[in-house]
């Protein structure tokens, strides 16, 4: 079913002015309306993104939190509190320049005082 309304309308995407036969007409072409539904889809994504990205940051802050109650650390944890690698840990424990005590063979734990100093 044809219209006979001729509405003058300003395209959302390119901003020109073109005639539209309905009355919920946004684009002036199909191309038009093709770049306005791929840069959404674009901005959705980004908005998915910068929030997971938030999300993770809020779990890494809570972990650093979590961690920082702690007397005695594991070289795991002792890296996310200094915000460094694990294989850094080490590399300071056999370097001697962080003191450590050797509960079992494969067990390490770190004061928290001796971070702290």
């Amino acid at each position: 079913m044809s219209s006979n309304i001729s509405v003058i309308r300003v395209c959302e995407n390119c901003g020109e002015d073109f005639t539209a036969r309905t009355t919920v007409t946004r684009f002036c072409s199909d191309l038009c309306g093709k770049r306005n539904y791929n840069q959404r889809q674009k901005e959705k994504k980004i908005n998915q993104s910068n929030k997971e990205t938030e999300k993770k940051k809020q779990s890494r802050v809570k972990q650093i939190k979590d961690v920082s109650i702690l007397d005695y650390l594991n070289p795991t944890d002792t890296a996310r509190l200094l915000m460094c690698s694990v294989r850094n840990v080490y590399k300071l424990i056999n370097a001697g320049k962080l003191p450590y005590a050797q509960i079992s063979e494969k067990k390490r734990l770190i004061s928290r005082i001796d971070i702290d100093s």
